[in-house]
C-alpha cells in the first residue's frame, strides 16, 4: 500500500534509511537505501548535482520507487551530508574531482554486489558528469544511465567560457581557491535552477529546516577542478563508452553547454537524446508540464533493461 504524503517534497518516505560509509581515504559520506519490501524489479543509483542534497529529488524518487526499483545514492563529498571541505559549510570547494570519482566507483562496487539486477544510474549535472568518468573507467555492471542536465560543458550567460576558466586559474595561482566566486547562492537567482516556484520554495525550506545540508557557491577551486575534470572526457573517451545511455537536457539551460551535450550524444556509441524547451537545469524538479514529459522519457527507457 502505498503510503500518502501531504508534500511528497518536503517528507523523508517510510523506509528510506540514511547511514555514513567512509571512504577509502576515510572520508565521511552520508548515503541512503529505500528498498523494495519484496521483490524489486532493479535497482537504481541516484546522484545529485553540485551542491545537492538527496532530499530535493523526493519527488522523482517516490514515483521509481512506486515503479519497483530499489533505490539507494549518497552526497558527494563537501556537500549535503557528507563531511565537508571548508570551515565555511557554504562554500562548495574541490580541488580535484579524482576522489568523487574514486567515491563514486566503490560505492557502485559495494552496491553491484548487495543489490539486483538490473542496475541503473540516474545522474543529474556535476552526478551526471562524474558518472562518464566512471564509465569510462569501469563499465562493467551498468546495466543503463541516465544522465539529465549533464556537466559536460560548462555555461555562465553573458561569460565568455575562456574568460571563466583564466579566472580560475590565475584565482587559484594567487591563493584564492577557497574564496567563492560570488557574493550571493546563484544558484537560488531566479529561474536559473527551475522556472517551479513552489519547488524553488522546496528547496529553501529544506535549507532552512536541516541547515547542516545546506550548500551555497562554489569556490574559485571548484570551478577550476571542473574544468580540469571536463577535459578528462575528450572525443577519444566518450567514443569508447558503450553503456546504454538517455540524455536529457533543457535548451535553454543557463549552467550547462547544450552544444557540448549534443556533441557528446553523437559521440556515444549507445545514446540517445531529448531535449525539451524551457524550463531551468534542474529538469526533474521543474513544473509538471516540462517534468512529467522528461520523466515519462526516462521510464521508457529504463523498461528496456527491466
Amino acid at each position: 500500500m502505498t503510503t500518502p504524503f501531504l508534500n511528497p517534497r518536503r517528507e523523508i518516505p517510510d523506509g528510506m534509511r540514511f547511514t555514513e560509509w567512509r571512504a577509502a581515504d576515510g572520508w565521511p559520506l552520508r548515503s541512503y537505501a529505500w528498498p523494495q519490501p519484496g521483490t524489486a524489479r532493479g535497482s537504481m543509483l541516484f546522484l545529485t548535482g553540485r551542491g545537492d542534497f538527496i532530499e530535493k529529488y523526493l519527488e522523482v524518487l517516490i514515483h521509481w520507487h512506486g515503479l519497483g526499483w530499489n533505490i539507494a545514492g549518497f552526497d558527494w563529498r563537501g556537500q549535503g551530508g557528507s563531511g565537508r571541505m571548508l570551515a565555511d559549510p557554504l562554500i562548495c570547494h574541490q580541488t580535484d574531482f579524482d576522489p568523487l570519482v574514486d567515491d563514486l566507483t566503490s560505492f557502485v562496487d559495494r552496491w553491484i554486489a548487495e543489490t539486483s539486477a538490473p542496475h541503473v544510474i540516474v545522474a543529474h549535472s556535476m552526478g551526471a558528469h562524474l558518472t562518464l568518468r566512471m564509465l569510462a573507467r569501469r563499465p562493467e555492471g551498468i546495466d543503463a544511465a541516465v544522465l539529465a542536465s549533464p556537466m559536460i560543458g560548462i555555461r555562465i550567460k553573458g561569460v565568455p567560457i575562456w574568460l571563466v576558466g583564466g579566472l580560475s586559474r590565475a584565482a587559484t595561482l594567487i591563493g584564492l581557491a577557497e574564496r567563492r566566486i560570488s557574493g550571493r547562492d546563484i544558484g537560488d537567482v531566479g529561474e536559473r535552477m527551475t522556472s517551479c516556484p513552489d519547488r524553488r520554495a522546496d528547496k529553501l525550506w529544506w535549507k532552512a529546516t536541516k541547515p547542516e545540508i545546506a550548500s551555497g557557491v562554489p569556490s574559485w577551486g571548484w570551478v577550476r577542478a571542473a574544468f580540469a575534470s571536463i577535459a578528462r572526457l575528450p572525443d577519444t573517451v566518450l567514443a569508447v563508452i558503450r553503456t546504454p545511455i538517455l540524455l536529457v537536457a533543457a535548451r535553454g539551460d543557463p549552467i550547462v553547454d547544450v552544444a557540448a551535450i549534443e556533441h557528446a550524444a553523437a559521440l556515444l556509441p549507445n545514446a540517445e537524446l531529448t531535449i525539451i524547451d524551457g524550463g531551468g537545469h534542474e529538469i526533474m524538479r521543474e513544473a509538471d508540464d516540462r517534468r512529467l514529459p522528461v520523466v515519462a522519457r526516462i521510464d521508457s527507457f529504463l523498461a528496456l533493461t527491466s
